[in-house]
């Protein structure tokens, strides 16, 4: 989850220092070739087994709902700064945890209700300074919110399909329909780009692949509601960014919620670990 965090950082970095010269959509469809083309040769070499499936409806909703979150989220990221785009991308944590619980079956104990409600407080308190102070919502942090619940929705489906599909299958199928639903966008938007440019574009894309593996195997491996807390890191990656290479300056309270967002993050991290630790000493003891 941590690597998935740095990934994404990077990649997001990348769709702002990029966003003048190429929209969303046409970002979105580089991302998804690019990451298309890494897979191939998986897709070659396992052929029929790379998108074996008893459920592809699942993987078909979800697919759609991550490119037009992906769509929403690249252009919140454009337009607005980094640290205040990520802090409104959180606000999916508000959905994955009473979807972790209802659809997935999950326990949800006050600890990481808790930890997800602490950790939204950071969010909202970090909030603050891209708005000049006030709460007021514009189309890119209505983009950003709608983003947030679209990719709620594909990591509770990404936890469903975890039980019975390998990190990989899902990785192929969400790459294969994902450049699908890019095409509309990016032929309505189309340019070509310099070279350069060009393998910024593929860079973004490979590092969005990488994240996404990342996030699928650490949501593969833990609880939905346990594991999305650890990804708010990457809020604090994103200041430093900011602040370096585009100058967006963090405010006091950019700071404060960072903190508070951190600390959540550490607390729930602490509190699984008790836990396996105990649960390994008990089976021990069972035995």
């Amino acid at each position: 989850m941590v690597a998935s965090a740095v990934g994404f950082t990077a990649m997001t970095t990348l769709i702002k220092y990029l966003g003048d010269d190429y929209p969303a959509s046409l970002q979105t469809f580089y991302r998804q070739l690019a990451g298309f083309v890494i897979l191939l040769p998986f897709i070659i070499k396992r052929r029929g087994a790379a998108f074996a499936t008893t459920r592809p409806g699942i993987l078909i909703f979800r697919s759609a709902a991550g490119t037009l979150g992906m769509i929403l989220s690249f252009y919140a990221f454009q337009k607005m700064p980094l640290a205040d785009a990520n802090a409104l991308s959180f606000t999916r944590t508000l959905w994955l945890v009473p979807l972790a619980a209802v659809v997935l079956h999950e326990t949800v104990g006050p600890l990481r209700i808790g930890a997800a409600i602490v950790g939204f407080i950071g969010v909202l308190i970090m909030l603050l300074p891209g708005m000049n102070g006030q709460f007021a919502i514009g189309w890119p942090a209505l983009a950003m919110l709608a983003s947030s619940f679209l990719f709620a929705l594909t990591i509770t489906g990404m936890k469903v399909m975890t039980r019975d599909h390998s990190p990989m299958v899902l990785l192929v199928w969400s790459a294969a329909l994902g450049l699908l639903m890019g095409i509309p966008g990016a032929f309505l938007t189309w340019r070509w780009p310099e070279p350069f440019d060009l393998m910024l574009l593929i860079a973004m894309g490979v590092l969005g692949t990488v994240t996404q593996g990342c996030y699928i195997k650490g949501m593969s491996i833990g609880d939905a509601a346990a594991m999305a807390p650890i990804d708010y890191i990457r809020l604090v990656f994103t200041v430093i960014v900011g602040l370096t290479l585009f100058n967006e300056i963090p405010s006091v309270w950019t700071v404060a919620g960072a903190a508070i967002v951190v600390v959540s993050t550490l607390f729930i991290t602490w509190r699984e670990m008790q836990a396996s630790k105990a649960a390994a000493t008990a089976s021990a003891d069972t035995a």
